[in-house]
Parts: structure tokens; C-alpha cells; sequence
């Protein structure tokens, strides 16, 4: 059976082509497991936890007895203290048999425990089982976060605790190292997955350290997995080039990478507009699998929107992060910039929030978008004239800019300034929206984001179209944006851009002009 990229649950290296994270196994066996340490895997959705734990299993069982457990389907586990026991007491049953571990010390561990302190029989048979298997062992348990929130869970992590500081004074014998893997922080407890109840900020898992290490992936990691894809399929790409490019949207979130990859090579390759494997591994085929992506249910983008749902303090940081271009400090001790980066949402960037990749940022644009484009006038307008700006199959910019000036004076020309400034721009991307969509892609450029500046790069069949939005701030400032527009297209390398300004003074004077400089264009439109 021929290899696939693997998106979802455990990838395993005979069957998928995946990045190799080998070195990172061992880091994780040399600083954490060899010395003992207790610790949490948290992570955002679908960022490799569980292909982490089943990778650390592979390894570690040449030398230890490897108890892997999930909380995924355990729901009846936590009903009572003698239920998680029992629970327990069968998985870990299960792990022993599986790794052919003597029958005498399988059957002394399956022994009743007793009914009136289940916890504190389940901890005796713990020490009793390490003490008699010969080998040292390693506790994994997977989405422990689906009962982080529930007291019988709390009081196991104290059993855990309570042996770990007698295993330490060499007063008892437990684990060599437990692993918990989830996208909550088990150390803290500080988020729940009922957003009403009331948060806890302390655990009996303050005796973890943190693990630091970063499970994104690099440009290097994807080369080395497209390297392995190119020596089997011999496509002709250029590997460093497209690794680049998934990377410039994804930022390494490993679910986006591989599930790219997937995309290009089973369902880009072959098709009309990509005839062969060889014109799929381009540029082109990257962005038409993105485009792909960003249309398709996925569980990721579904768990995107019920958090925002459940969440809406974080949505409207986010709004205003996307369209009102603040910069919040971040800060981890900040509850809504914790609960961004817990689910994998925002990230640090120079000690300011951030999107965390491209493809999110442009997920939350467009659901954003869609929920205020029932009954926008600007949408309605650009829905039903779009064929208008797509001649010989590709888009008329200067037509779609001059077109938005027209409807912005019709529709909006007489709203006050307050609405123009907090909506300018969401006008705009609801314009653009419908014209593009289907076929072109579309994302904000970050690194010139702010309150009064937006620079939009729309990828349309090939051709890259650069849009700088902003706030007239008085005829220097203006000049100067003119200025830092052409700067921007020598760094695109483009001939020709297009700027979008809006004007609130009272004498302004709106229309549409064009700027030649140095054999560069720049399509003005002022409203």
C-alpha cells in the first residue's frame, strides 16, 4: 500500500509520509524521561500529541514498561472514585499483557481493590507493580482534558503527587515519569471546558515542569518530508521553495502542512487545471490547495467556531486585532491572550499578539465576514455584478477599485466618521470577497497592519495583486504612504499596486488618480 500524508490521529512512519521528528523524541527521552520528570504535552488541535505519544511509545519500550492510556471515551470512568480505579486497574492490565510482562505480577495487579478506598488501593498496587516488573515504567494518558474539570480526576493527580514527593524522599516506589497529553495546562487548571463555571487556578500537578519544547514545524521539517515524497514520485520540484511557501501560510501548524500536502497530492495532481504531479508542486498548486482547505469542513476550523462561540470576549479581541489593527501586549497571565495561544489561535510576535498563521487569520476574516454579508449592500453589490471584473479568465483590479468607489459614494458616502473608521476596511473585504472568491486567494500582510494602515495581498490565478487601505492622516502622511507603497512593491517585485484611502476631512477631495515613480504605477482611490 502506497504511502499517504497522514492529518489526523496517529501517523505512523512505515505508512505515512510525515516530518521526521526522531530528534525530538530523543530530546523529550534525554531531558524529561531519563530524569524522572512529570510533565504535560498541552497543545492546540490536531498539532501531533498524539503522534508524539505513540512515537515516545515505539522508543521507550526497548527499555520500559509503557502504560498508554486515553481519557477520550472514559466519560463512566470518572462517575466515582472506585470507577476511575477500576477503569484503571483494566487498561493498565491491558498494557501489561501487551507487553508480554510476567503472569504472576499481571495477576497479583489484577487483584480486587478495596471497595472502601479504591484511590488508596489503586496506589498500593502501583507501588507493588513497580517494585516487582524489573523494569522502570512510563505512564502516558491522551486527552486527559476531557475530565480536567472534574474532582474525581483532581484527586488521581494527587495520588500521583502524593507517591512522586515519597518516590523523591525514597519512601515509595511509583513511575518512573508520567506523561499527560491534552490541549489544556493540567498544571494550572486555569481553563475549563465549561466557559460559565467558575475557574480553578490551583492542581495537586504542581509538581510538573513545563515542557518547553516547540512542536511546530520549521522549513527544514517540511523539506525533509517533501524530500521523501520527491524520491519516490520524482515530481521536479523544487523542494526548499515549496516548503517555504507552506510554511509562509501555516506558520509549521502540522495539521495545515500535512493536510496541504494531502490536498496537492490527492486531489490537485490530475486534476484539469493541474494535469500532471509535476505541475501540482508549484506555487500555483499550493495556493489552489489552500483555497481547498479554507472551503472544507474540518474538525479544526468547526472547534475554531464553537470556541469563539463560547468565547466572545476572545472573538472581539480577534475583531480587533483583524480590523481595527491593535496591538495587545502579550502577556500569558492575561486570561483571553492564555486562551488564544491554549487553542492554538494567536502566538507572540515581538511581544505583540498575533494570528498564528495565514491560514487562520484568512479563516477569521472570512467568517467574520460572512456573518455581516447578509444583507450588506457592498456584498449584494459585488456578489451579482462579479463577472463583470473577470475578463479572459482573469481579474480586473483597476475595474474592481473603481467600481468600489463608485458603490462606496452611493451606499456609505454620507455615514459619519466614526462608522467609516471602525468599518472601512471590513467594507472593503466584503466587496473584494465575493469577487475572488472560488478562485483567488486573499491575506493581510501583518507586518504593516495597524490602526491606520492595511496592506491586502490577493493571489488570483498566478497573478498577485498588492492593495494598501488606509486612513487619510494629512497630505505629509499621505505622501509618505505613497512613498512606503513603492518601497512595497520593490519588495514583491511588482510593477503596479493600488491604495485605497479614506478621507473624513471636510474639503477632502475624493476620486481616483494614478502615480508613476521610477517605472511603478500606483492605482489610487480616495473616498
Amino acid at each position: 500500500m502506497p504511502k499517504r500524508f497522514c492529518v489526523t490521529g496517529t501517523c505512523i512512519p512505515e505508512k505515512n509520509y510525515m516530518v521526521d521528528i526522531s530528534g525530538r523524541i530523543d530530546q523529550i527521552i534525554r531531558d524529561y524521561i531519563e530524569k524522572g520528570q512529570y510533565f504535560t504535552i498541552n497543545r492546540a488541535r490536531q498539532y501531533g500529541k498524539t503522534t508524539t505519544l505513540y512515537l515516545l511509545e515505539r522508543r521507550l519500550r526497548e527499555e520500559y514498561i509503557v502504560l498508554s492510556l486515553s481519557f477520550e471515551a472514559a466519560d463512566e470512568y470518572f462517575e466515582s472514585m472506585g470507577s476511575l480505579s477500576e477503569g484503571l486497574v483494566m487498561d493498565i492490565s491491558e498494557c501489561l499483557k501487551a507487553q508480554n510482562v510476567d503472569g504472576t505480577i499481571i495477576e497479583e495487579w489484577n487483584r480486587p481493590l478495596s471497595e472502601r478506598f479504591p484511590m488508596r488501593s489503586l496506589g498500593i498496587k502501583i507501588s507493588s507493580l513497580c517494585k516487582t516488573c524489573g523494569k522502570k515504567i512510563i505512564l502516558m494518558i491522551d486527552e486527559v482534558d476531557k475530565s480536567s474539570d472534574n474532582q474525581i480526576f483532581l484527586s488521581f493527580l494527587g495520588l500521583l503527587r502524593e507517591k512522586y514527593l515519597k518516590w523523591q524522599q525514597g519512601k515509595d516506589e511509583t513511575f518512573q515519569s508520567v506523561i499527560l497529553a491534552g490541549v489544556y495546562d493540567v498544571k494550572t487548571l486555569k481553563l475549563k471546558l465549561h466557559p460559565q463555571e467558575e475557574m480553578k487556578y490551583n492542581s495537586p500537578w504542581n509538581i510538573a515542569v513545563d515542557f518547553q519544547m516547540d512542536m511546530s514545524f520549521d522549513c527544514e521539517d517540511i523539506e525533509s518530508m517533501l524530500e521523501e515524497y520527491e524520491s519516490e514520485h520524482r515530481t521536479g520540484m523544487h523542494v526548499q521553495d515549496i516548503a517555504r511557501i507552506i510554511y509562509d501560510y501555516t506558520s509549521g501548524y502540522p495539521y495545515l502542512v500535512s493536510r496541504i500536502c494531502q490536498i496537492i497530492d490527492e486531489r490537485i495532481a490530475g486534476t484539469k487545471e493541474f494535469g500532471n504531479v509535476s505541475s501540482a508542486w508549484t506555487k500555483e498548486g499550493v495556493l489552489a490547495a489552500i483555497k481547498i482547505l479554507l472551503k472544507e469542513p474540518n474538525t479544526l476550523f468547526d472547534d475554531m467556531t464553537k470556541k469563539l462561540l463560547d468565547y466572545p470576549q476572545l472573538q472581539e479581541m480577534l475583531q480587533n486585532i483583524l480590523f481595527g489593527g491593535i496591538d495587545f501586549p502579550f502577556k500569558r497571565e492575561t486570561p483571553m491572550v492564555d486562551l488564544g495561544v491554549t487553542f492554538g489561535f494567536l502566538k507572540d510576535k515581538n511581544g505583540i499578539v498575533a494570528v498564528s498563521n495565514r491560514i487562520f487569520e484568512t479563516q477569521l476574516y472570512d467568517m467574520f465576514l460572512s456573518e455581516m454579508a447578509v444583507n450588506n449592500k457592498m456584498y449584494m453589490e459585488a456578489s451579482t455584478n462579479r463577472n463583470q471584473f473577470i475578463v479572459k479568465d482573469m481579474l480586473q483590479m483597476d475595474l474592481v477599485m473603481k467600481k468600489f468607489y463608485e458603490y462606496y459614494e452611493e451606499i456609505y458616502a454620507g455615514n459619519d466618521q466614526k462608522f467609516i473608521e471602525e468599518n472601512g476596511r471590513k467594507l472593503f473585504l466584503l466587496y473584494l470577497k465575493p469577487i475572488i472568491n472560488g478562485t483567488g486567494n486573499y491575506y493581510i500582510e501583518a507586518r504593516t497592519r495597524d490602526n491606520r494602515r492595511t496592506d491586502i495581498i490577493v493571489d488570483y490565478k498566478g497573478k498577485r495583486f498588492i492593495i494598501e487601505l488606509k486612513i487619510w492622516r494629512g497630505e505629509e502622511y499621505h505622501v509618505r504612504g505613497e512613498r512606503q507603497l513603492f518601497e512595497y512593491l520593490d519588495y514583491y517585485e511588482e510593477k503596479k499596486g493600488y491604495l485605497l484611502s479614506f478621507n473624513f476631512n471636510k474639503n477632502k477631495e475624493t476620486g481616483i488618480n494614478e502615480l508613476e515613480f521610477e517605472g511603478k504605477r500606483i492605482f489610487e482611490v480616495t473616498v
